[in-house]
């Protein structure tokens, strides 16, 4: 009973973890996709080696995922660093003048139409722990607490990694295992059908039109395989 309850907890964090992070996924595999599948068609058009292709395109997925994954979890975590600060410096202020920051959060509650009666005792609450002002201003404007994240920086970026590496490797895996003229048909079919799924997931989590959102990501990632194709073309 217990290892199902244990079972059960890491699923539901795994699930947790992935859905925290979908937007992070659906951005890893977008870059790692369109990057990877222009520079494929460009050393393809350039080479006509399967073993170089696989090469080229296997050695810049690995490369851009660790960039990906180490350049998100900076940003989380200047970003986490700044909130910090900021978080820091807005109670400092706040212990410094009380009545004053008690009185500029009446100032703006009054605009919410609140009664006089809930202001007043609004106010006395305030004036007993004026540090929860912050934490009110803090859900009057929408923002998330650093520490209220239901998943880390380290997994938001690792699944940012993931997904980037293993949208990445596809146009190249073909080129591995078959003849060139067959790997490339392959890389371009699968190519076309991830980001086709791409397409309906980015649509799903934007809740925009899917036929519109997978046309513009099979249109991006064509712009970088034409620019890769041509690259090829004038090197050679």
């Amino acid at each position: 009973m217990t290892g199902e309850a244990a079972s059960g907890s890491s699923f539901s964090r795994l699930r947790t973890s992935i859905y925290d992070s979908a937007g992070e996924i659906v951005f890893g595999m977008s870059d790692g996709l369109v990057s990877i599948f222009g520079l494929v068609a460009g050393m393809a058009v350039g080479s006509h080696d399967a073993d170089l292709v696989f090469l080229a395109g296997a050695t810049a997925a690995i490369a851009a995922s660790v960039s990906m994954m180490a350049g998100l979890y900076l940003d989380l975590e200047s970003e986490s660093d700044e909130a910090r600060v900021e978080a820091e410096r807005r109670e400092k202020e706040i212990r410094s003048d009380p009545t004053g920051a008690v009185n500029k959060l009446i100032d703006v509650l009054q605009d919410t139409g609140l009664s006089q009666k809930s202001l007043n005792a609004i106010r006395d609450d305030m004036q007993a722990d004026p540090i929860a002002i912050r934490r009110i201003e803090t859900v009057i404007s929408c923002e998330e607490e650093p520490s209220a994240r239901k998943v880390s920086p380290i997994v938001h970026s690792c699944w940012m990694g993931i997904a980037d590496f293993a949208a990445g490797i596809t146009p190249a895996i073909p080129f591995a295992f078959l003849p060139f003229d067959d790997a490339l048909v392959v890389s371009i079919a699968g190519t076309a059908a991830l980001l086709i799924l791409l397409g309906i997931g980015r649509a799903r989590i934007g809740n925009r039109k899917a036929a519109r959102t997978v046309l513009e990501t099979i249109a991006i990632a064509t712009a970088a395989a034409i620019a890769g194709v041509l690259i090829g073309l004038i090197i050679t």
